[in-house]
């Protein structure tokens, strides 16, 4: 692989801007090569007279080098092609290079080139020192909350013996006044000193005063996070306004959380040390290269003077990285690994995840199956004759509802196999959107490999019970084969609540939280992922409908006769409503909890979006119901009112295009994609499948039975969602990138007095 993919594959995707522009500097240099071609003068040297002058000065016949080889040049003014000079300017060092040889021809593009390098060199070494000063004051942050939690532990120690022969295990609610005369052991209070040593050596001036105080002492200048102690991020605790007493709860459940949080804090700072090292050693290595390649076509040797200033600049220079590595290493090895070294390191260095070739043999083999499958199915159907049976009818009316729930899930599955696909192409950092554990995330193959396996034993249940007439004796149908829809089901929700570490577990539990986030809002703090999915439910309507109905068939014994009486029954029609609803409100309640969060009006208008969306679908399920006039009007009025205000905030808010003064005209500055085409026809696309509701109001005459068109309807917004999702995460990328947003924030343990207004 050439060294220019190699360095675009290596870079942060957040960080894209701030790197070396190397393809720029290639160019300048293919400028300077024709340049050169053009005015090459007879006596220049060819390849062969630069190798033998080469193979001189190191078989010591160059009368240019001393009897000891070494080189006159190295200082000689006369033969150096550039000066490189730090300006000192508003506090930081800049640098200069001067092109020497100006009478030279072609030298004005020589110029050109040495300042496009300067410019590069400048900004990196200024992006570098930025992130290293910011590293360096997140470290200082990370030594007070170790102070801390040593010596809350500490306290919870002593408490815990204190307790120890009444036998109680209770939460101790202690005031911190009440504390005060208490007393530790000079041991722990030196294990508490200690701390910011294995952190921060070169920076004593910036220790937290904390570090020559006792224990207690320390516990006395810092307050719990109140996430700690609540279990709602809603709740908050009571304080009194006449008093400064705070009340701090030292038990080992809130222990465990703390030294959870903060390890959560170390892995993820130490991450960010790697990807700055990274940076430092992929840049350094890039002006290394560009200089080799100038001084190739140039036959000059400037790149050793450049890489000189290169190597002396701080990017290159700066050794503050390292010694922070090295200290968290001790660190979290001492405190979060029990000395483990092995252990310790495998959690701050996570392996990369690797490609399995049985994932790979296994999507293959269910993806042949699937093919397979559908074939059998549509020759069973011709041969037998099914669609002229008496009891295709009944079979669309009971067992279609059934089977279409797996055809939901397999689509969007599939969907969001080519979003990775596609993320992964251009580059969207999904991972870091999403919030995943470092090599925990799923790869296209996988989910392929899930979808697909999902779909052979649907599509075998379904071959399995083609039979379109009852047992003329019992006068029911076969129950096995009639149970294998709700068995399948039921090994879907077994798998996905599976506690052992098989099919995915961290991607399975990870998506069993961020669903519990969006039941219980807005009772929590809603992320990315959280809203994210439950854009995904309100695609996935029919879905909830489908697991209605397979409450109602099968609890109410309809799947022996192979009936459905459960449209007729009051109370599943006024779940029927109910279910619909409830994706929608949810997301509704995450838009009031963002807007109480934030105070940004833009959520407001996002959950009158929603509410627009519930109305609607109230009306046209209504509408479906009874055929009424009076139902059809109020269906129309608000289904377009929902339509048009949901195609203008999908295009303009979370693609953030339609800017009509943007560099790409009617899109945005920034495309992923480098064909505008696509754009363009998504946006067509999205506004042709939002307007799929209009079959459910101008009773088309299709020749297709009312429960087929319910399941392509509800197919095509699937299909909608999963081209929504892909410029979703590129918008919301292409904003990270603007902004250099390349870690989550992990929100720490405690807060001092003076930073409450910090607290997550």
């Amino acid at each position: 692989m050439k060294f220019g993919k190699e360095f675009a594959s290596q870079m942060v995707p957040e960080w894209q801007a701030a790197y070396v522009d190397y393809s720029s500097l290639k160019t300048f240099l293919k400028e300077i090569h024709g340049v050169k071609q053009k005015y090459r003068q007879p006596d220049t040297p060819t390849r062969l007279q630069r190798a033998l002058t080469l193979y001189r000065s190191f078989s010591g016949l160059d009368p240019r080098r001393n009897k000891r080889g070494s080189s006159f040049d190295d200082h000689d003014v006369e033969n150096q092609a550039i000066l490189v000079n730090s300006v000192q300017g508003n506090g930081s060092g800049k640098y200069e290079t001067t092109f020497l040889m100006v009478a030279e021809e072609g030298a004005e593009y020589e110029q050109e080139f040495f300042k496009k390098l300067d410019k590069e060199l400048n900004k990196v070494d200024k992006f570098y020192r930025s992130k290293v000063e910011e590293v360096m004051a997140e470290a200082e942050t990370l030594t007070n909350q170790m102070h801390a939690l040593i010596a809350f532990r500490i306290k919870v120690d002593k408490l815990q013996e204190n307790f120890d022969v009444s036998g109680s295990n209770d939460k101790i609610m202690v005031s911190m006044n009440a504390l005060q005369g208490t007393t530790e052991s000079d041991n722990d209070a030196k294990q508490s000193s200690n701390c910011c040593q294995e952190i921060q050596e070169e920076n004593p001036k910036k220790v937290m005063s904390s570090i020559r105080l006792a224990p207690q002492e320390v516990l006395n200048h810092v307050k719990l996070n109140e996430a700690i102690q609540a279990p709602f991020s809603a709740a908050k605790v009571y304080r009194t306004s006449n008093t400064n007493e705070t009340q701090m709860n030292f038990s080992k459940d809130n222990l465990k959380k703390i030294q959870n949080q903060l390890k959560q804090a170390f892995i993820e700072f130490y991450y960010k040390l790697r990807l700055l090292k990274n940076y430092s050693f992929l840049n350094v290595l890039a002006f290394s290269k560009i200089m080799k390649k100038y001084d190739k076509i140039t036959s000059r040797r400037a790149s050793k003077y450049y890489m000189r200033t290169v190597d002396d600049s701080y990017i290159g220079n700066s050794d503050e990285v390292t010694k922070l590595m090295e200290r968290v290493e001790a660190t979290f090895i001492k405190h979060f690994s029990n000395s483990n070294r092995s252990k310790g390191m495998n959690q701050l260095r996570p392996k990369s995840k690797k490609e399995r070739h049985s994932t790979s043999f296994g999507t293959g083999f269910f993806a042949g199956c699937t093919a397979a499958l559908i074939l059998a199915l549509v020759l069973i159907i011709h041969a037998r004759n099914i669609l002229d049976k008496e009891g295709r009818v009944q079979y669309m009316e009971s067992m279609f509802p059934v089977y279409s729930l797996f055809g939901f899930m397999v689509l969007h599955m599939l969907m969001h196999a080519g979003n990775i696909y596609f993320w992964r192409r251009y580059r969207v950092n999904y991972s870091f959107i999403f919030g995943f554990k470092q090599g925990t995330e799923l790869g296209f193959r996988e989910v392929l490999f899930l979808s697909f396996g999902l779909a052979t034993l649907a599509l075998i249940s379904v071959v399995s019970n083609l039979d379109m007439e009852m047992d003329p004796k019992t006068g029911d149908y076969k129950a096995l084969t009639e149970l294998l829809p709700l068995s399948l089901l039921l090994l879907v929700i077994i798998v996905l609540l599976c506690p052992f570490n098989i099919l995915y577990r961290s991607s399975r539990f990870f998506l069993l939280r961020t669903l519990f986030r969006c039941i219980c809002a807005p009772l929590y703090k809603v992320k990315f992922q959280d809203f994210y999915l439950a854009d995904q439910f309100t695609s996935e309507v029919q879905a909830f409908r489908s697991v209605e109905y397979y409450i109602c068939h099968y609890g109410w014994g309809d799947f022996k006769l192979r009936q459905n009486t459960c449209k007729s029954n009051d109370i599943f029609n006024t779940f029927y409503f109910i279910v619909a609803v409830v994706p929608y409100w949810s997301r509704l309640l995450q838009c009031v909890r963002r807007f109480h969060d934030e105070k940004d009006p833009m959520q407001g208008y996002n959950g009158l979006k929603y509410f627009l969306t519930i109305v609607a679908l109230c009306t046209r399920t209504a509408y479906g119901l009874d055929r009424g006039t009076s139902w059809k009007a109020v269906a129309w009025t608000f289904s377009a009112m929902a339509a048009l205000y949901g195609t203008y905030w999908d295009l303009v808010v979370d693609w953030g295009l339609l800017q009509r003064r943007s560099k790409n005209r009617w899109l945005r500055d920034r495309l992923l994609i480098p064909y505008k085409s696509v754009y363009f026809g998504a946006m067509v696309l999205n506004v042709l499948l939002r307007f799929a509701w209009l079959q459910t109001v101008l009773d088309l005459s299709l020749s297709l039975h009312r429960e087929t068109l319910i399941a392509i309807v509800a197919s095509l917004e699937i299909i909608r969602r999963g081209i929504w999702n892909f410029f979703r995460l590129e918008n919301e990328h292409l904003n990270n990138v603007g902004k250099f947003r390349a870690f989550k924030s992990v929100p720490l343990p405690f807060y001092n007095d003076e930073d409450e207004d910090r607290i997550d």
